[in-house]
């Protein structure tokens, strides 16, 4: 098969792909790759990220260009169709990720407090990552190759902030530092096939209102958009630009009612789970969230839309025919405290699990949702708590390195929290229910 080229800007020699894990009997094996190689090409193909990788070892024989030992070495690759090649990598970027070239005026990361570990100052604004991870991009940082690649490989469905289409309110939000051509590549991507769950931050009095139906009636206008999740501006104490967000409920049931009369609509084009709104603007307003068929294959769930409904069908699910057979301290955030209060009770774990809400010191202003509490409040909060515990701590709060958000590590909280029974648990019901009932 002859395969299409998409003219991506080429990698700087020796970047490429490190080798970090061979399957034991696997082609990549029977062909001679090992740990410790640097995946330069394919065919002559300089490898940008392991889409490219995907895309260029379809073929049932190939060239790969390694570094080995500071030499160049080819290997010619058969594989069995399939079958995976059994090829493990260090990174799914080769090649570094691409930075947001915006300034936008909500931006998270540029409220965060310095001393934090680098890696969370990275304003990604990634199509890749977005494709692989579900993170957002503005689509302002698009380039043409990078659209044709997209459409070339498929890679769909990609996710979007796009925030409003206006004009003028997207310069006062976004502040793009290049041309905006977001909306144009909206259109073109979805004219290549590709899909769009798309993401609107709403900030009081810029974006919501008569701003928010218009931007609405654009998206609803447009196949390809295969969902909109609706989320609020969240902000932290180190920046001086905003001091409210949703938390009045009567802001919230606003947003709420907005978006009911806009669901209401568009269900009678069978588009009943095209619209949803973020957790908070249900808790803030005192109103329960939507059952789980309104969330679909939850799309914004990563993003705080359905995060409260699947906790309560699972803590209903998972208390049936159980017996309480101990005592817990649950750690929350503020925000979602009295809704797990009330959840235990529902269920007859009120008297068996106490809930413990954290207040966010580290960051601040808007933010009390668990999995932003650093690991010195957490241990400072279990220290001042009259109770041995344990205590369990969802483990939203830790990363992949075992570390919370001020590098806190995890293991350390239970001396940190002097000598208390500190548990990380799986974020969920079932990491309470686990505790208690047997």
């Amino acid at each position: 098969m002859t395969r299409e080229t998409y003219g991506m800007p080429r990698a700087a020699s020796g970047v490429g792909a490190v080798v970090s894990e061979i399957s034991k009997g696997s082609d990549a094996e029977r062909s001679g790759i090992v740990v410790g190689d640097r995946v330069l090409a394919v065919d002559g193909e300089l490898l940008h990220d392991i889409l490219d990788w995907q895309w260029l070892t379809e073929e049932p024989e190939f060239v790969l260009t390694l570094e080995r030992a500071g030499d160049k070495v080819q290997i010619e690759v058969e594989r069995v169709a399939g079958r995976p090649l059994g090829v493990s990598f260090t990174d799914v970027l080769f090649d570094g990720v691409r930075e947001c070239d915006n300034a936008c005026a909500f931006c998270f990361v540029s409220q965060l407090p310095a001393g934090l570990r680098r890696s969370l100052y990275v304003r990604d604004d990634d199509f890749r990552l977005s494709f692989l991870n579900g993170t957002f991009i503005t689509l302002t940082n698009l380039e043409d190759p990078d659209v044709d690649r997209i459409i070339l490989q498929r890679l769909s469905p990609l996710y979007v902030s796009l925030h409003a289409i206006d004009n003028a309110v997207r310069r006062r939000l976004i502040c793009p530092t290049v041309e905006d051509r977001a909306l144009e590549r909206v259109d073109e991507l979805l004219a290549g096939g590709i899909g769009l769950h798309v993401q609107i931050v709403l900030v009081p009095g810029v974006n919501d209102g008569t701003v928010l139906d218009e931007t609405l009636e654009w998206l609803a206008a447009r196949d390809g958009v295969l969902s909109v999740g609706v989320v609020p501006l969240g902000y932290t104490g180190h920046q001086s630009r905003f001091s409210a967000s949703f938390e009045k409920p009567e802001d919230a049931r606003r947003v709420v009612e907005q978006i009911r009369g806009w669901q209401v609509r568009l269900s009678r084009d069978d588009k009943d789970t095209w619209l949803q709104a973020a957790d908070e603007f249900y808790l803030n307003a005192g109103i329960d969230v939507p059952d789980a068929d309104a969330y679909g294959q939850f799309p914004h769930y990563e993003n705080g839309v359905g995060l409260v409904r699947t906790f309560l069908d699972e803590l209903v699910e998972g208390t049936e025919d159980t017996t309480v057979c101990g005592h817990a301290v649950a750690v929350t955030g503020t925000l979602f405290a009295p809704t797990l209060r009330r959840a235990l009770e529902s269920v007859g774990l009120g008297h068996a699990v106490e809930v413990l809400d954290i207040e966010n010191e580290l960051l601040g202003g808007g933010v009390s949702v668990t999995g932003l509490l650093g690991g010195s409040e957490i241990a400072r909060a279990l220290r001042q708590h009259e109770g041995d515990g344990p205590y369990l701590v969802p483990d939203v709060v830790v990363n992949s390195d075992g570390l919370l958000l001020d590098d806190t590590p995890a293991e350390s909280l239970p001396a940190l929290a002097g000598g208390k029974d500190v548990r990380i648990v799986p974020t969920g019901a079932m990491g309470i229910v686990d505790a208690v009932c047997e």
